[in-house]
């Protein structure tokens, strides 16, 4: 559905990572974690296409985003200001599966993929036990707000662990009863190359929301292909995902 919603707040937080936040009920009723809004930046031709971005928040009738400026697009939402309108198609997708026995729910991020987890925070909280592994280059581009138990991995050591979120994970995970945990993980295909080794080694659940280039948001462009890992069929990021079991699709 498309609903136009007033911004309540657009807030910098590190670096090029705005939060933004907007009143829409609509949309807040319906999504849930891993799902994911198109916002039309403005209403002219250029850029023409919106924008995609993972739910990151939710609260009362408001829903937040974080925003990575990266092209004329996000640049043109970081600028946004509260009163403003404006245009969002959503929910899109299919988020994660919270459901099972598992009892300890593992979130794993890379850079910017920490968006959709303080939403699957607010979901999980007081039903699983919660540990949130962030990765990034350096410490500037950390982002932990909204999430619980966090530790931190970076590329140059600057806080936290040196080295992989994933190198992290895999050497705290050593001293937890593996099969009573569920790995929600978000970041780059780079990342789920080694977790997936990972899962495979220790036998995890894990589901991960991957990251596209989209146009349409609801299959119908064909845009947003992903390889599936079992046949040499393609499933589609915003229709068939964002969220998949890892062993569903190839990196």
């Amino acid at each position: 559905m498309i609903e136009i919603g007033q911004v309540t707040e657009n807030i910098f937080l590190k670096r090029n990572i705005f939060k933004i936040t907007i009143e829409l009920p609509q949309i807040s009723r319906r999504s849930t974690a891993g799902q994911f809004c198109e916002i039309k930046v403005n209403d002219g031709l250029s850029p023409l296409l919106r924008r995609p971005f993972s739910i990151n928040a939710i609260n009362g009738k408001e829903v937040s985003f974080l925003v990575e400026v990266k092209g004329t697009g996000t640049e043109m939402l970081s600028r946004t200001r509260p009163g403003e309108a404006l245009n969002v198609l959503g929910p899109l997708g299919k988020g994660f599966n919270t459901d099972g026995d598992f009892k300890i729910a593992v979130l794993l991020a890379g850079g910017i993929g920490v968006a959709p987890f303080p939403f699957l925070t607010q979901e999980l909280k007081g039903k699983k036990k919660i540990l949130s592994f962030l990765g990034s280059r350096t410490k500037a581009q950390i982002v932990s707000d909204g999430l619980e138990n966090v530790l931190v991995a970076t590329d140059d050591g600057s806080t936290g662990f040196k080295g992989t979120v994933v190198q992290l994970m895999e050497k705290e995970i050593k001293n937890l009863e593996t099969s009573e945990l569920k790995i929600f993980a978000c970041g780059p295909n780079q990342m789920f190359k080694s977790l997936k080794e990972l899962t495979t080694k220790y036998r995890l659940d894990c589901e991960v929301s991957t990251e596209s280039n989209m146009a349409c948001g609801i299959g119908l462009c064909q845009g947003c292909a992903i390889k599936s890992a079992a046949s040499e069929g393609y499933f589609l990021v915003c229709k068939d995902g964002p969220v998949f079991n890892i062993n569903d699709v190839e990196f």
